[in-house]
């Protein structure tokens, strides 16, 4: 990079602010639903990463929802906490409560602006929605300075409404205004556009910083907010591995990648570490149960893999030919032989602190035991292979379902069978069933011992968490029962064992939406 060019990448005027709503749009997808000890977990990490504004959720939305923007709020140092509201009173002060605590926070509030959103989904006119915008904004600003307002269907709205309904909430003290690409149907020039033409139409447009939201569904999430930052704006709202509603949003780590990399065409600077987006992604990945695709940008298994001769020809030469970026730009390390079953608790542990996770006392010594089975069953221990056994270990010390034992029969012969032993809150309790194969049979057996009868089986699914076949296995399972979808997660050296634990995972998360759900004395 050039003198010149670097000079004009830190210009202030550059500065990039990166609006991770992971845990807000990103969970609104069928079963990403997170607890609250998760979702701290992530708050916790997008805060290290360098994210300047975390929407930690939509506190009127539930009980749980407040509580998570709340602990968010309590726990976080130097992330600008946001709560999503509604145009209403009642949704405001629910996220002005819910963020009492921060050191910074931020309203955010929002209303459709489309015609097509005004006529069907509000049924207001739009002098209506014209004075929801201005006695919302103008509420908002009651309990903070930084408020930001949002034009929910944005991209499809008409310009002179738009220009209307955005100079009002700037004079009312709306200090960020987002334009959604709410179903993703812009195209990178007409998204540009509208940004341009925002920044040469209202009046006041120097008062607030333009930020971009843009969806998927035509796969131009990233491409639509490169756009419109080139155009002008200085906000990017993302998700970690781009999760959130239908096809989802734009990709943190992608966007992020975008602008390091082209930085001569995108000559912009953010304060994200992109050395930890591999990690990142690998713990929403195993927190959530959405495994990323191989072929993913930046943070898939293939991303920098080179299987064709030439490639690996020119690879070997100068990786140049074929790497845009370098691996250890993304947190990607080769995966190496660390550890045995000769390895005591303190080499464990600093392998555990270089890894960047941090394990209590008392979830340690159960990790510990499982890490020495692993050993005595598995020739080479990598990385991956730790990290597997921490996310499968980590917070579920108060479940209420904790599983204990397993013995299969299976075969061409049958009947395939599953002993399974179950602790219950500290009761242990075991069944044996048949079934249709060794998972149904674990499934079934489970079922016997905790009835969910209304809940149905939506994905099963395993991969291997490295290479051989004495890898360990990591196993998916999705669970749905009253339009509330829940995913779980397993990691064992045995199938079925990992299977057990991925069920029993997914059912504890279920139990906890139960209880949410129950009406209040």
């Amino acid at each position: 990079m050039s003198q010149t060019q670097e000079n004009k990448t830190q210009d202030p005027k550059n500065r990039v602010i990166i609006f991770d709503t992971t845990l807000r749009d990103g969970e609104q997808s069928p079963g990403c639903s997170m607890n609250l000890d998760e979702k701290l977990r992530i708050a916790r990490l997008l805060d290290d990463m360098g994210v300047d504004v975390i929407e930690a959720g939509f506190p009127i939305a539930s009980a749980g929802d407040w509580e998570a923007v709340n602990e968010i709020a309590k726990a976080l140092d130097n992330a600008v906490i946001c709560g999503l509201s509604r145009a209403t009173k009642k949704d405001i002060e629910a996220s002005a409560s819910a963020l009492e605590p921060a050191k910074r926070r931020r309203i955010h509030t929002f209303i459709s602006t489309s015609p097509l959103h005004m006529k069907y989904k509000l049924q207001m006119t739009p002098e209506a929605v014209l004075d929801a915008v201005a006695e919302s904004v103008t509420f908002a600003r009651g309990f903070t300075d930084d408020v930001e307002w949002s034009a929910e269907d944005g991209s499809r709205t008409e310009d002179d409404f738009l220009c209307q309904c955005v100079e009002t909430a700037i004079k009312c003290g709306a200090t960020t205004i987002n334009i959604p690409d709410t179903v993703g149907y812009s195209v990178p020039e007409e998204y540009a556009a509208q940004i341009t033409m925002l920044m040469n139409r209202v009046p006041n447009i120097d008062k607030a910083i333009l930020s971009v939201h843009c969806h998927n569904d035509l796969g131009l999430a990233v491409a639509n907010s490169l756009a419109g930052v080139q155009a002008g704006a200085r906000q990017i709202e993302c998700t970690i591995n781009g999760i959130g509603e239908r096809a989802g949003n734009t990709a943190l780590e992608e966007i992020v990648m975008a602008i390091r990399t082209r930085n001569d065409k995108a000559p912009f600077h953010n304060n994200i570490k992109t050395e930890m987006l591999t990690k990142m992604s690998k713990t929403l990945s195993t927190t959530v149960g959405f495994n990323v695709q191989p072929n993913k940008a930046i943070v898939g298994a293939n991303a920098f893999a080179h299987e064709s001769g030439i490639h690996q020809d020119g690879m070997l030469k100068n990786a140049q030919t074929y790497e845009i970026m370098t691996p250890e730009s993304v947190g990607l390390t080769k995966s190496e032989l660390v550890l045995g079953k000769h390895s005591g608790r303190h080499a464990l542990k600093d392998k555990i602190k270089d890894l960047g996770y941090d394990i209590g006392d008392n979830a340690f010594q159960d990790f510990f035991k499982r890490f020495k089975d692993l050993a005595d069953r598995k020739k080479e221990i990598f990385d991956d292979d730790i990290i597997a056994l921490i996310d499968d270990e980590v917070g579920r010390d108060h479940e209420k379902i904790k599983f204990k034992s397993l013995q299969i029969v299976a075969g061409t012969t049958g009947p395939q069978t599953a002993e399974i032993c179950l602790d219950l809150e500290g009761v242990e309790k075991c069944t044996k069933v048949e079934g249709n194969g060794p998972v149904d049979a674990i499934f079934k057996s489970i079922r016997d011992i905790v009835p969910h009868d209304g809940a149905t089986l939506q994905l099963y699914q395993v991969h291997a968490v490295t290479g051989g076949t004495d890898a360990q296995a990591g196993v998916t399972v999705r669970l749905e029962e009253d339009g509330k979808t829940v995913t779980g997660q397993g990691a064992d050296a045995d199938t079925l064992v990992a299977s057990a634990r991925a069920y029993i995972h997914a059912l504890n998360k279920l139990l906890t939406k139960r209880e949410k759900s129950k009406p209040q004395d």
